[in-house]
C-alpha cells in the first residue's frame, strides 16, 4: 500500500512538471530549494573526535600542561609589574600600556630564544580565539555590569543604542568602501568588495576591554564615561552581524538575493541578537534571584558563592550554544543580579562576590593584553605600509564621521548636552583590542597571503589605538580640561591611572558606602512620586525579587561579620611576625 501511494504521488508530480513553464521552473526549483535547506534536511551529525590514548595523550596532556605554565608565568610577570608601578607611583602609565609593551618585549625574547633553537614555545604564545571568547571574556564583562552605575546608564540607553548601531555601520561602510575604491584605484593592495567590507566591520567594533581599562582610572565626566563604555559593550554585536553578514556574501550564499533582502536578514539576525541575548540574560538573573531569595543559603556562604558562580557564567555558555551572543547576555545578566540577587546574599558573599570578580576579572584583562603583544610573533606576516597608513586614516576617519554627527544630532533631544570636548574624547577613546583581532582570524580568505594582510594590519591597529591612543588620553584630558568637578580640584600629582590601586582603596568603604546609596534611594522613593519603570521597580519588581530582611537576619549578620573579623584579627596577633606595634596599627 505504501509503494502504491508513492508511485502514485510520483505521477502526479511529474504530471505537473511538464504543466510548468521554465520560468516558473527556476522559481519553484529555488523556492523549493530554500525551503527544504532550512527546514527538510536533517542536520548532519558532528563528528565523533576519537579519544587519545598512549602515547598521543601523554603528549596533548604535557602540550596542555606546558601552556597552563606559560599562560601562568606571563601572568605571574605582569601581576609583578602592575605591582612596580604602583610602589614607584608611576600612575600617569596605564596598566593596559604597560602589559602590552612587557607583552611585545617577551614576545621579541622569545623569538631570540626560539631562533637559537634553545626552545620552541610557538604553540604556547599562540592566541587562540575560542579561548579569549569563551574563558577571559565573560569574567570581564559580568563584573563590568555587576559594578555598573545602572541609572547612568539606562538614563542614556537611547543615546548609547544609537552609537552603537548606526555609529558602526557608519565606521564600517567607510573603512570597507575606502578600502575598496583604494584598492580599485591601485592605491593599496586591491580587496573585493565583500572582503573590504568584511575588514571594515571588524576593525570597527571598540573593544570594551581596552576601553574599560582606561576609563576606569579616569575621573571624566561620568555621561561621557557611561557613553563610551556603553558604546563599547554593545557594539560588538553590530560588529559581529556585519562582519557575518559580509562572509556570506563572500561564500555566495545570497547571491540570488538582492540587496534589500540582504539587509533585511542583516537587520533580522542583529535583532535576534541584541534583544534575544539581552532577554536571555535580564530572565537569567530574575531566575538567580527567585533563587536565592527562596533557598536560603546565607548561613551557608561557601554554596552560595557557588550558586552565584555557577549563575554568573550560565548566560554566556547558553547564548553562545544556540548562536546567540555571549557578551550581551552577560552583561545584563551581570546588571539583574546587582541590582536585585546582590541584596539577596549575606554580608560576607556580598563582599566575596565584588573582591572575586574583580580579581578575576583583572587576570583576564591582564592575560589579554599581554597574548595581544606576543601575538606581533606568533604568525608570519604580510606587511604593506600603504595598507596599513591608509586603513588607519579609514579608521580615525570612520570614527569621526559616527561621533561628531550623531552627538549634534542627539543634543536636540538631550537635556545633558554633549560637549564638543566630549566628542573629542570619545572620538579618540575608539581604542580597539582583542575582539577585532579574534575575529579577524576567523575570516575564510584566500588566498593565504590576503589573511596575513588583514590579521597583520589588524593587530597594527589594535596595537596603535592602546599605545598611542590609550597612552594619550590622560594628557589630552589634562589638555582641554574634561575633568569632573570634584578631579579638577585635585593636584596633578594625585593623577592615578592605576585601576588596580583604585579598588584596593575602595575595599574597606565600599560595603558601607552601598547601604548608605541604598539608604538615600529608599528615602528618595518615598518623598517623590516616582514614574514609569522606577515606580514599577520601587514598588512591585523589587519588593518581588528581593528578600525583606527581618531583625534576626541582620542580627546574624552582624554576628557573621563580627566572627569572621575577631578570627582574622586573632591569626594575626598569633603570627609569627605579628608585634605590639603592628597590633596598635590595626587598632
Amino acid at each position: 500500500m505504501l509503494m502504491m501511494a508513492s508511485l502514485e504521488s510520483t505521477k502526479m508530480a511529474e504530471a505537473d512538471f511538464h504543466n510548468v513553464s521554465h520560468g516558473e521552473f527556476n522559481t519553484t526549483l529555488f523556492t523549493t530549494l530554500a525551503i527544504s535547506t532550512k527546514l527538510v534536511l536533517p542536520t548532519p551529525e558532528k563528528p565523533i573526535i576519537p579519544v587519545q590514548t598512549g602515547v598521543q595523550a601523554q603528549q596533548e596532556e604535557q602540550s596542555s600542561g606546558m601552556s597552563i605554565f606559560f599562560s601562568l608565568l606571563v601572568l605571574g610577570i605582569c601581576i609583578i609589574l602592575v605591582h612596580l608601578l604602583i610602589k614607584y607611583r608611576l600612575h600617569f602609565l596605564p596598566e593596559s600600556v604597560a602589559v602590552v609593551s612587557l607583552g611585545i618585549l617577551m614576545g621579541a625574547v622569545i623569538k631570540i630564544i626560539e631562533s637559537q633553537k634553545l626552545a620552541n614555545w610557538k604553540e604556547e604564545e599562540m592566541f587562540r580565539p575560542n579561548t579569549f571568547f569563551l574563558v577571559l571574556l565573560p569574567p570581564i564583562i559580568f563584573e563590568s555590569g555587576y559594578s555598573l552605575h545602572k541609572g547612568n546608564f539606562f538614563q542614556n540607553i537611547g543615546s548609547i543604542t544609537l552609537f552603537a548601531v548606526f555609529g558602526t555601520a557608519i565606521s564600517a561602510f567607510i573603512v570597507g568602501g575606502g578600502i575598496y575604491f583604494l584598492g580599485q584605484a591601485d592605491v593599496i593592495y586591491k580587496l573585493t568588495m565583500t572582503d573590504s567590507f568584511a575588514f571594515g566591520s571588524l576593525i570597527s567594533a571598540v573593544d570594551p576591554v581596552a576601553t574599560i581599562a582606561i576609563f576606569n582610572a579616569l575621573n571624566v565626566d561620568p555621561v561621557l564615561n557611561m557613553l563610551v563604555f556603553g558604546e563599547s559593550i554593545l557594539n560588538d554585536a553590530v560588529s559581529i552581524v556585519l562582519t557575518n553578514t559580509a562572509e556570506g556574501l563572500n561564500r555566495g550564499n545570497m547571491a540570488d538575493v538582492s540587496s534589500w533582502q540582504t539587509f533585511l536578514q542583516a537587520l533580522a539576525y542583529f535583532l535576534k541578537m541584541f534583544f534575544g541575548s539581552a532577554a536571555l540574560g535580564t530572565l537569567t538573573g530574575l531566575i538567580s534571584a527567585l533563587v536565592l531569595k527562596h533557598l536560603d543559603l546565607r548561613k551557608t556562604p561557601s554554596l552560595e558563592f557557588g550558586m552565584m558562580i555557577i549563575f554568573a557564567y550560565l548566560p554566556y555558555g547558553l547564548s553562545e550554544g544556540i548562536s546567540l551572543s555571549g557578551i550581551m547576555a552577560i552583561l545584563f545578566s551581570g546588571i539583574v543580579m546587582s541590582h536585585y540577587t546582590h541584596h539577596n546574599l549575606s554580608p560576607v558573599t556580598q563582599i566575596l562576590m565584588q573582591q572575586t570578580l574583580r580579581t578575576v576579572a583583572f587576570m583576564c584583562e591582564t592575560c589579554v593584553f599581554a597574548f595581544l603583544g606576543l601575538s606581533i610573533f606568533s604568525f608570519p606576516h604580510k606587511f604593506e605600509i600603504s595598507f596599513v597608513i591608509w586603513c588607519i586614516v579609514l579608521v580615525l576617519l570612520g570614527r569621526a564621521v559616527n561621533i561628531f554627527p550623531l552627538s549634534y544630532l542627539l543634543n536636540f533631544f538631550r537635556d545633558h548636552k554633549i560637549t564638543p570636548k566630549m566628542m573629542y574624547i570619545m572620538w579618540f577613546s575608539g581604542l580597539r583590542g582583542a575582539i577585532p583581532y579574534a575575529l579577524s582570524l576567523h575570516l575564510e580568505l584566500e588566498p593565504i597571503e590576503k589573511r596575513q594582510l588583514i590579521g597583520t594590519t589588524t593587530i597594527i591597529i589594535v596595537l596603535f589605538t592602546i599605545l598611542i591612543l590609550g597612552g594619550g588620553t590622560m594628557p589630552l584630558i589634562r589638555l582641554i580640561d574634561i575633568e569632573d568637578s570634584k578631579a579638577r580640584r585635585r593636584s596633578k600629582k594625585d593623577v592615578n591611572l592605576s585601576k588596580t590601586e583604585k579598588m584596593g582603596n575602595t575595599i574597606e568603604s565600599e560595603h558601607l558606602s552601598e547601604l548608605t546609596e541604598e539608604e538615600y534611594e529608599a528615602q528618595y522613593i518615598r518623598q517623590h512620586n516616582l514614574k514609569g519603570f522606577m515606580w514599577l521597580d520601587a514598588k512591585y519588581l523589587n519588593p518581588f525579587f528581593t528578600r525583606r530582611l527581618t531583625r534576626e537576619d541582620l542580627h546574624h549578620g552582624r554576628i557573621q561579620m563580627k566572627t569572621l573579623t575577631n578570627k582574622w584579627y586573632e591569626e594575626v596577633r598569633q603570627g609569627p611576625s605579628g608585634s605590639e606595634d603592628d597590633e596598635q596599627e590595626l587598632l
